[in-house]
């Protein structure tokens, strides 16, 4: 497969291993990857969350690490891009407010281009209205988001 350019929009509190695991795997294939964050430029930080589950009734949440962005979020023309990933954690409850997010999760349903959301990351997918009569996997939690946006849990 040919190198793809690929976009991630992130936030502050995503979930630590959804965006440093995919990052790092999709660079080690060959892919470029811009990993970046409404409000925040190229060179500054996320700060990640670590959710586990520890035998409450939902899960828990320590600090992670700081995740280095290598792109300016109001630089980006997602019709430069191949594909995107939203991660999950609780960047996904706030970055879905913002509406150039949701324009370019709308540009990449609407080019037909590949889109991978990543546990709460379908929050996103569902403010973005792009969800209608698909298939969604996310966390359990974000079930009635998808059902409520048309797409099917």
């Amino acid at each position: 497969m040919a190198a793809k350019k690929i976009l991630m929009i992130v936030g502050d509190f995503v979930e630590d291993y959804e965006v440093m695991v995919p990052f790092q795997a999709l660079l080690m294939v060959g892919h470029t990857v811009h990993a970046v964050c409404p409000g925040k430029k190229s060179g500054e930080r996320v700060r990640t969350a670590i959710h586990d589950f520890e035998g409450d009734q939902t899960y828990s949440e320590k600090p992670g690490h700081n995740f280095t962005l290598n792109a300016t979020f109001d630089e980006v023309r997602p019709e430069a891009y191949d594909a995107l990933v939203i991660p999950g954690g609780r960047a996904p409850e706030y970055i879905r407010l913002n509406e150039k997010v949701l324009e370019a999760v709308r540009h990449f349903a609407k080019a037909n281009k590949p889109i991978a959301s990543i546990c709460h990351g379908a929050q996103v997918l569902a403010a973005a209205g792009v969800i209608t009569g698909k298939a969604c996997s996310a966390y359990p939690a974000v079930g009635p988001d998808v059902k409520t946006a048309g797409g099917k849990y």
